[in-house]
């Protein structure tokens, strides 16, 4: 059992009584070193101190493992991410950007140009488009149903090739990741949410389709 002391008083205070307080406060820690290990992952990937896959291959573990760490510790402390990092003193912009705001690593564009990879992403694309609108047809709600599903389009949407920076499907996508990403994992969007974000990917992928069309 892990114990601090008073210091005045020489008095034993328990930091946990239970095995599950104890595996409450390894939870917490959890999530603390994720959230930690972002922030220095974004600042050493802004100095080229990293190189590009490697940050991508942990940037992707981290957001992995977050989202993992958010679920377990979070509705024990009936409290958002944002609440646990102002309660413990974090200050951590790049972590809150990456984690929170969009949940993909920083976008790497492609120099080369190579078909087969375009090809390839493309396919996956479209494919995270089908299964984002199926699971909300479907009235799959719940944020850590709905999460890693647009998470997983915008990392998709952000390998493509030639897209402006201003581009509706990323915008759209991003939007919605980060207004799920600011609820809990046990949270659910009602059913205006539930209908305006298929408004929203239908719309975007009509966007997709022509981008295809206009390089193909």
């Amino acid at each position: 059992m892990t114990s601090i002391y008073d210091d005045d008083e020489t008095e034993e205070v328990e930091l946990y009584s239970s095995s599950r307080e104890r595996q409450a406060y390894d939870d917490q820690a959890t999530l603390y070193a994720i959230i930690l290990a972002t922030e220095h992952l974004e600042r050493a990937y802004a100095r080229d101190a990293v190189e590009q896959q490697e940050y991508v291959r942990e940037c992707n573990k981290l957001i992995s493992q977050f989202r993992l760490a958010e679920k377990a510790a979070l509705p024990k402390l009936n409290m958002t991410t944002e609440s646990f990092m102002k309660l413990y003193q974090m200050d951590c912009p790049r972590a809150v950007e990456r984690l929170l705001n969009m949940g993909v690593p920083e976008p790497i564009r492609s120099t080369t140009g190579e078909s087969a990879d375009v090809a390839v992403t493309v396919a996956e694309t479209v494919q995270h488009f089908i299964t984002a609108m199926d699971a909300v047809k479907l009235e799959s709600r719940f944020v850590d149903e709905l999460q890693p599903l647009l998470s997983d389009l915008m990392d998709s949407l952000t390998k493509l090739p030639e897209t402006p920076n201003d581009w509706e499907p990323n915008h759209k996508v991003k939007k919605w990741l980060q207004k799920l990403n600011a609820l809990r994992a046990v949270d659910e969007i009602d059913e205006d949410d539930s209908r305006q974000l298929y408004m929203d990917l239908d719309s975007a992928y009509s966007e997709f389709t022509r981008y295809l069309k206009r390089n193909k």
